[in-house]
């Protein structure tokens, strides 16, 4: 799970390095964000369902600045928004590689997960879609909206894995427990 993600970053940050040193990353959290996942840093479940509800929050923001008719730079902004959604995911995927490799119980977590990863990719794909009627202002995005569905369409079946994982191995537990 962790080892095709690591690849795909290590592509992708090589083809970005040019831009990188050109302009400096900012971060796709707010200050008050920053200060939510630093309180829930020790219990899984709530870091990880905000992490969910701040990736959910980057796709509405995306679809409502779309759909705005006083936006100007649609492209533009449909690529910093997309490209704050995969940071935002993929930090969402290392914390829960961490917690997995520390043997934390994420069931719970994993189901709400595993919806949000139908919804995004439901989202991302109606986004590609759309993109298909404008070419010309899609070549801005297309990259990062390429990355994004892969990401969440490869992070799909290591969810449900990782799920299914943690269930046997909560039965097994629960089977040798006097």
């Amino acid at each position: 799970m962790k080892g095709r993600r690591h690849v795909r970053r290590m592509v992708l940050s090589l083809l970005l390095l040019g831009s990188a040193a050109a302009e400096p990353r900012r971060d796709p959290l707010t200050q008050p964000e920053i200060d939510q996942l630093r309180d829930t840093a020790q219990d899984p479940d709530l870091r990880l369902k905000l992490y969910v509800d701040f990736a959910r929050s980057r796709l509405t923001a995306l679809e409502q600045m779309r759909s705005d008719p006083k936006v100007t730079d649609r492209a533009q902004q449909t690529h910093d928004r997309l490209q704050d959604f995969v940071d935002v995911y993929d930090e969402l995927n290392d914390n829960i590689d961490t917690y997995a490799a520390r043997k934390s119980d994420l069931r719970r977590v994993l189901k709400t997960i595993i919806e949000a990863d139908n919804e995004f990719q439901a989202k991302l794909r109606a986004l590609k879609e759309s993109a298909e009627t404008n070419a010309a202002d899609a070549k801005l995005y297309d990259f990062v909206l390429t990355d994004a569905i892969a990401d969440v369409n490869s992070s799909i079946p290591d969810h449900r894995q990782l799920l299914q994982e943690q269930e046997e191995a909560a039965k097994r537990k629960k089977l040798v427990k006097p």
